[in-house]
């Protein structure tokens, strides 16, 4: 049986510090928590290789793959203005760890 170590986020300066916004809360990110994989907003110019040495500096723990997804922007109609509009457009990662770790999300 595989021991369970949890690891915390610590201070990250530079310009990895830029490429990790903040993990994204949702249900699909929650299941994929099972299978030791992490979802986070990314910067826009963000690649994987930045993304896994981003996630390595601020929880020490060496991704065993990174998925970049671009997030397209959505059409929204706002009814008090009668106008349409986007929402903005941006890019998410998912981070996959090894089995037996998790990591501390806050």
């Amino acid at each position: 049986m595989a021991k369970t170590i949890t690891i915390t986020e610590k201070k990250v300066t530079g310009v990895l510090a830029t490429i990790l916004k903040n993990p994204r809360i949702t249900e699909k990110a929650a299941n994929a928590n099972a299978q030791h994989c992490y979802v986070f907003d990314v910067a826009v110019n963000a690649v994987k290789s930045e993304v896994g040495k981003a996630f390595f500096a601020k929880y020490a723990i060496k991704p065993v793959k990174v998925n970049v997804v671009t997030i397209h922007p959505k059409q929204v109609y706002r009814k008090a203005t009668n106008k349409t509009g986007f929402k903005n457009s941006g890019k998410k990662a998912y981070v996959f760890i090894p089995k037996g770790k998790t990591i501390e999300i806050i």
